[in-house]
């Protein structure tokens, strides 16, 4: 609501909210790694670094006020909701704002002339890249396999891809045959997609740190006619609502 955005941007001004006082961060965006939040934060020249190690990682790395902003999709095993409950649980007090960045269409990646499963339960005897136990990707691929009853022992895993890209690049390469990856960067690849899940991606930002200058260029940048052309490029991406308000401390 209109009323409770402007409520957070007000104690914004004041440095503060609750009885956390306001932490300096350094101008680095934490989290999970997305192709079109990497290329926006490059291409909008705002000069945000990146340190993309996951969802949880990155939660983890902004409650200790190691960035201004975090990238999280962190799906919650109970409800089935996204980012919400682990914000609300982790980052309590933290004078932080949790907004949509995107919604984004995962599921398995393989190529043309490899196999080809028809979901979850497909992929027992596959060679499947494995994410970093500090993804949103780890544990949504997890709780999926245990929804479908598919029995992780009987699963390959290869070495560990700690961004999207790389996740799909071994598969391109042969080095196995499925990820569960972004449509986006299946397509770019171009290798077959079929789709499992949409999932909620969102941005964890400093309250303070929405105000300054690198953070403001940045969120420019995501409302331009560039940036939404670059999302419908990619492909498996929604931005309609980015910007949304999802929570506040």
């Amino acid at each position: 609501p209109a009323q409770e955005i402007r409520a957070w941007i007000e104690r914004a001004k004041s440095g503060g909210a609750g009885p956390f006082p306001a932490a300096d961060r350094p101008p680095i965006v934490l989290g999970s790694h997305d192709p079109l939040l990497d290329w926006a934060i490059r291409q909008s020249r705002c000069g945000l670094a990146t340190f993309f190690d996951g969802s949880l990682d990155g939660l983890d790395r902004f409650c200790r006020a190691e960035g201004v902003a975090a990238g999280l999709h962190i799906r919650d095993a109970k409800s089935g909701t996204w980012n919400i409950p682990a914000v609300a649980r982790d980052a309590e007090g933290q004078n932080a704002v949790l907004v949509v960045f995107a919604r984004r269409s995962r599921g398995l990646v393989c190529r043309p002339d490899g196999p080809a499963p028809e979901g979850f339960a497909g992929l027992a005897g596959l060679r499947v890249v494995p994410r970093q136990r500090e993804s949103g990707t780890s544990a949504l691929f997890e709780a999926l396999s245990e929804e479908s009853g598919l029995d992780l022992t009987r699963l390959t895993f290869t070495d560990i891809a700690r961004t999207e890209d790389d996740a799909v690049e071994s598969v391109r390469r042969g080095e196995a045959d499925v990820a569960f990856g972004l449509a986006s960067v299946a397509q770019s690849y171009g290798l077959d997609f079929q789709p499992v899940i949409e999932e909620e991606f969102a941005l964890l930002v400093d309250r303070k740190a929405w105000f300054d200058p690198s953070m403001q260029r940045f969120l420019d940048f995501c409302a331009s006619g560039k940036f939404r052309d670059r999302a419908a490029a990619y492909g498996g991406y929604d931005v309609g609502d980015l910007g949304t308000v999802l929570w506040n401390a």
